[in-house]
Formats: C-alpha cells, sequence, structure tokens
C-alpha cells in the first residue's frame, strides 16, 4: 500500500514553550481575515463610524485637562496640558485595548475554538495588529495637534529617539499580549477576572504617567521613601520616552527602557507558557 504525503499535519505540542511561525505562516491568510474583521466591524452600524477613533482620544483629553489641570492645577512640565495628556492617551488606548481584547480570548472565541481547528495564538495577534490601526489613525491626530502647538510657540522640542517610536509599540504589544493571555487562561475557570480586568485597567492608568508627569507623581503624591515604586511599573519608562522625544520633557533613562523591554519579553514568554498549556483543554472547561 501506498504511503500518502500529507499537505500539512496535525500534532499536539510537545512543549510548553511553542511558539510554531512556520504553522503561523501557513495561517498568514485567516489571520489577515481576522484583522480585517476586527477593523471592519469594531464600529459598524454606528452613525459616525471610524470618526470614534478621533473623537474618543479628543474628548478623555478634554475631561482630562478640565479635571486634572483646571481644577486639581496638575502641572505637565511646562508643556501644554491638552497636548501633554493626548500624547499619554494616544499610547494608552493601545495598550488598553490590546489588553482588555486578548484577556477575552477564549470566552468570545469559544464558539470557533471548539468547531475549527488553527493556532489560536492567532488570535490574539489578530487583535495586536489590528489595534495598529486605530493607532495609527490617533497617532496622526496626535501629529496634527503637535504642530499646531509648535507653530503657536509652544516650548516643544523633538528628539531624535522619535525613531525608537516602533520599539515602544513592540515593547506595549508584548506586555499586553502576555499578560492578556495569562488572564485568558485563567479566565476559562474563573469568570469573575473578566471584571477584574475591566475595572483594574482603569486603576492601572492612574499609576502609569498618562494624565500625570512622573514627575510630580514622584515628587509629590508619592510617599517619602518610596519614590522607586514608581519605576517598577514597565510601561512608566515607554509613556516618559515617547513623552521625552516627542515633547521634548520628561525623565528618560536607557536602563529604564532596558527594564522594560525584558519585562516584555519574560511575560510574553509566560503568557504563551500559560496560553499553550491552556489551548490543550480549555474547551472542557469553559
Amino acid at each position: 500500500m501506498q504511503k500518502e504525503n500529507w499537505l500539512y499535519e496535525i500534532t499536539p505540542k510537545g512543549k510548553l514553550l511553542s511558539f510554531n511561525f512556520a504553522e503561523i505562516w501557513h495561517y498568514r491568510d485567516l489571520l489577515m481575515m481576522f484583522v480585517k474583521r476586527d477593523i471592519v466591524t469594531y464600529y459598524k452600524q454606528t452613525i459616525l463610524g471610524p470618526l470614534w477613533y478621533l473623537i474618543q482620544p479628543i474628548l478623555t483629553s478634554v475631561v482630562q485637562f478640565i479635571v486634572f489641570f483646571k481644577i486639581a492645577k496638575i502641572q505637565s512640565d511646562g508643556i501644554p496640558y491638552f497636548l501633554f495628556a493626548l500624547a499619554g492617551n494616544t499610547l494608552w488606548f493601545y495598550f488598553s485595548e490590546c489588553f482588555k481584547a486578548t484577556s477575552d480570548t477564549f470566552k468570545t472565541n469559544q464558539n470557533i475554538f471548539g468547531k475549527v481547528y488553527f493556532p489560536r495564538i492567532i488570535m490574539p495577534l489578530s487583535i495586536t495588529i489590528s489595534s495598529l490601526v486605530k493607532f495609527g489613525i490617533q497617532f496622526l491626530l496626535f501629529i496634527v495637534v503637535l504642530v499646531y502647538y509648535m507653530i503657536n510657540g509652544a516650548p516643544i522640542e523633538l528628539k531624535w529617539t522619535v525613531l525608537l517610536t516602533p520599539i515602544l509599540l513592540l515593547v506595549m504589544a508584548l506586555i499586553s499580549l502576555g499578560f492578556g493571555m495569562i488572564i485568558s487562561s485563567m479566565t476559562t475557570k474563573y469568570r469573575d477576572l473578566t471584571f477584574v480586568v475591566s475595572f483594574g485597567i482603569s486603576l492601572y492608568m492612574y499609576i502609569t504617567p498618562v494624565v500625570v508627569p512622573t514627575s510630580t507623581a514622584v515628587r509629590e503624591l508619592t510617599p517619602y521613601g518610596l519614590e522607586n515604586l514608581v519605576y517598577l511599573n514597565p510601561l512608566t519608562s515607554i509613556f516618559e520616552f515617547f513623552k521625552y522625544s516627542f515633547l521634548g520633557q520628561g525623565t528618560f533613562t536607557a536602563f529604564g527602557l532596558i527594564y522594560s523591554l525584558v519585562f516584555s519579553i519574560v511575560v510574553m514568554m509566560l503568557g504563551l507558557v500559560i496560553f499553550n498549556k491552556t489551548e490543550r483543554s480549555f474547551i472542557d472547561t469553559i
């Protein structure tokens, strides 16, 4: 009897840490299809449609301007506060969207996962890629506002480090993917985590330099002797580096960026281990 040559063979994973790039490349068309689906359906059947990509950061920044600058009198290192807040929100929305959507991977896609095989990692990857489109639109808005303030004489100085912005996005994507996969794996047994994530991500924003400069947080808001705890947040260095590069203000250290990069890699590896372990049996427990 002649042995058949299969085009593709599905085998169980032998290792916890398994990231088969060849298999993901084989399913690249499916990945792009999910990316397109996420983009097209996000604001489908809404009146304003993609304009919400622009309305969201503008309204959020306006509210923060009123609450934190006008009422709370929070300063922003000499930078116009609205621009300072918009810079933080541009990055924050990318991170939070990736994290929240990734942390719901198993629950929202259980029907698909139970019927057809494909690398499950494609789902969180598609979320991260599709969120880049939203980030790109909001980033262009930020650049327009930045140019407006520069023309009007605001004390803004672009640094050459703006060229390293893709690295910042990569680090944020790895952190959101890693933590998202960990939470998603845990929600297969503990559904309450879904509510904790929604509440926790809102609180996390206020310990990240989105609306309050790190200098102010260290000098005025952190108890004496605990100032260094601010820098343990892996997003602190990313946001400070972004604002330092585009606004010319903020604190930037190579150590902080390296710390965030190493942290993102460790979290991503941990997330892959837990995600791969969970996907083998999640359909029996979800």
